[in-house]
């Protein structure tokens, strides 16, 4: 374990979202000088109260980028570790990089599991084929890509972690009909029919955002396995949609009443949005393996997928069923 007790500097981009609300307290708890920007936009999802001991700059990457002055003023701030959780193209994982080579120790890059599109073989390993398509997938890909040759060929010491579908309290998870729409588990709750897509044989994969921090922090523990790599940030299963469905009904104390439709039948059924976001994960339909990661950063996720729902169900149940 190469960190253990030394203290480093991580400055952490986009510190307040589903991540680094995690992240950047598991750091600070650890001895660390954290840094963590954000546009401000919002508050971290919780705070155990150690916020108050976390450096916070409130930051426009775009206006930056654009000025041409992000990357030098992350550069300047002299860190060890830089984690991004927010870079979402090629030309803003360059104006960074270009201006930390050779000035930090390491870049740790939060990609996604959408980099594959579809699989191939299940569980997916890291060295599966990229055939990514949608916005989404394809510029995360290039970044990795990008990313991976830099390390490889000019030493750039980037470590990528792709996530599943991330939950936890305070915001809405990916539901059994493969959407965001909080009445689908309402309707489980109540004990109302669902209808599923197709046969409901198609897959998603959660993961709780603890458990991608702990990735993370993991990648900056075992550095020397983890630079110039990929890792799949998982639970340790997936979920078929009617296994999600009828397991969550049991959660709710009765057993699922489920209905199924071929696609473009039920597609009529919701609404355009949510049709979009099903068709995006029926499409992916992801199975991921975590053994890489295990492996080599000794990741060991606390949750499984239900039980991260579960976790996120509650607090929706708490807050009336809005996030």
């Amino acid at each position: 374990m190469e960190y253990l007790g030394l203290i480093m500097k991580i400055v952490v981009i986009g510190g307040t979202g589903h991540i680094g609300t995690y992240l950047i307290p598991r750091l600070v708890q650890e001895g660390h000088a954290v840094v963590s920007l954000s546009r401000g936009a919002r508050k971290p999802y919780r705070d155990p109260g150690i916020w108050k001991f976390v450096e916070q700059h409130r930051i426009d990457r775009a206006q930056e980028e654009g000025a041409g002055s992000f990357g030098a003023r992350i550069a300047a701030m002299a860190p060890d570790v830089v984690v991004d959780l927010i870079c979402f193209t090629l030309e803003s994982a360059r104006h960074l990089v270009e201006k930390l080579e050779g000035k930090v120790g390491q870049f740790l890059f939060c990609g996604t599991i959408w980099v594959h599109g579809h699989s191939e073989v299940v569980p997916a390993t890291e060295a599966g084929p990229r055939r990514p398509f949608g916005d989404y997938g394809v510029r995360k890909a290039a970044i990795e890509a990008w990313l991976l040759e830099m390390s490889h060929r000019a030493g750039f010491p980037a470590t990528i972690l792709h996530p599943g579908h991330i939950v936890g309290p305070g915001w809405v998870p990916l539901n059994p009909a493969g959407n965001f729409n909080p009445d689908v588990f309402q309707s489980l709750a109540e004990g109302k029919k669902l209808l599923l897509p197709n046969l409901g044989h198609e897959t998603v994969h959660h993961v709780h955002a603890d458990d991608v921090a702990q990735a993370f922090y993991r990648a900056m523990q075992y550095r020397s396995t983890a630079i110039g790599e990929s890792f799949h940030v998982v639970s340790p299963a997936a979920m078929t949609l009617r296994g999600f469905a009828e397991r969550m009904s049991r959660w709710f104390g009765h057993e699922a009443d489920l209905s199924y439709l071929p696609w473009d039948e039920w597609r009529k059924t919701v609404t355009p949005k949510d049709a979009e976001a099903t068709w995006d994960h029926l499409a992916h339909s992801p199975n991921c393996s975590m053994e890489k990661a295990a492996r080599l950063i000794h990741y060991a996720p606390r949750y499984t997928s239900m039980e991260g729902v579960c976790e996120s169900v509650d607090w929706l149940v708490e807050h009336g069923w809005q996030a």
